[in-house]
């Protein structure tokens, strides 16, 4: 089979494409031929070693398909469903395996597409607003990167459950894709002072939650865009790690949390994972939670998804497309 292979740590040009063995499936996994693949910030991390992977290896965990294969034990899948996961060993690949417990069937009205586009950051973005901090009718929440693939997403399930949304995006284009999901204030940070507009939006009071997935470039801002007892949900890093600090400072701020949440927490059982799925899923085949796809890209050109995704071209899902 084609994947897409590391084998040094660098930026997107060492992605490529070989052809390799077939995976099997093991004891209580599935293989599955993949039809649509997700790029996620987790994969660029691990393609320039913020997270450890032994080289060499195949990048990407989410995808969806139809399973071609089952190991031993597996009961609850069979040979034929459509399914999609994020728990996939190597999607960036025409074939993967994953463990049986970490895939969820696609209901009818799903397409393979739309499956891979909402289970990584749809199930993040579920989490973010129904648990980090689960929002309340009145809440005030500022969103990160609200054009970008959770951004959208969790505007609108912020949105939903009756908080005030705002959303800090790059260009006027991502600020209108912002209001168009839910937000109800936009903030251009290239050209505006993130901090003090949301102080201004909210008359000083600051927000309850920030949703932050940028990290080093806005922490200390988010920081103090935070009511007192206000969270700070630090769920990625796409500027570069948070530095060392001292954690004291939360003290002076308003006696602040914070929080550095990650997916596999949020779904760490079978029914977990299969509970927010199903919303997540469920919302999408209703039509009340609206999808984004930004691009399709070939396989073969994993590069170039990578260079627009850190270059912060992209609003909404980029995926992978085998054939």
């Amino acid at each position: 089979m084609r994947a897409i292979r590391v084998s040094r740590l660098g930026g997107p040009e060492v992605l490529t494409i070989a052809d390799i063995d077939d995976p099997q499936p093991g004891a209580d996994e599935a293989l599955v031929r993949l039809e649509a693949i997700g790029v996620n910030f987790i994969d660029v991390y691990f393609r320039m070693g913020l997270y450890k992977k032994p080289l060499p290896f195949t990048p990407g965990s989410e995808a969806a398909g139809t399973v071609v294969a089952i190991g031993e034990n597996v009961r609850d899948i069979r040979v034929g469903d459509r399914v999609a996961s994020t728990g996939f060993a190597g999607a960036y690949a025409d074939l993967a395996t994953a463990r049986a417990d970490q895939l969820v069937v696609l209901p009818e009205g799903i397409t393979a597409r739309e499956g891979a586009a909402a289970m990584l950051q749809g199930m993040t973005a579920h989490y973010l607003a129904t648990s980090t901090h689960a929002l309340q009718p009145g809440d005030r929440c500022l969103i990160h990167a609200a054009a970008g693939g959770v951004g959208l997403l969790l505007a609108q399930i912020a949105r939903a459950r009756g908080a005030f949304v705002i959303g800090t995006v790059s260009t006027d284009a991502k600020a209108a894709l912002a209001r168009e999901a839910g937000c109800h204030e936009v903030v251009l940070y290239t050209r505006q002072d993130f901090v003090a507009e949301v102080r201004r939006i909210t008359g000083g009071a600051g927000v309850d939650v920030v949703y932050d997935s940028v990290g080093a470039t806005t922490f200390n801002g988010s920081l103090d865009c935070l009511r007192p007892r206000g969270l700070l949900a630090l769920f990625g890093q796409s500027s570069g790690p948070v530095p060392p600090f001292d954690p004291g400072i939360l003290n002076p701020k308003g006696s602040l949390y914070l929080t550095r949440p990650t997916l596999a927490h949020y779904v760490a059982t079978p029914d977990e994972l299969r509970r927010r799925a199903g919303d997540v899923l469920g919302w999408i085949r209703d039509g009340s939670l609206r999808l984004r796809i930004d691009r399709d890209v070939p396989l073969a050109d994993a590069r170039e998804a990578h260079r627009a995704l850190q270059a912060r071209e992209t609003t909404g899902k980029v995926l992978l497309v085998p054939n």
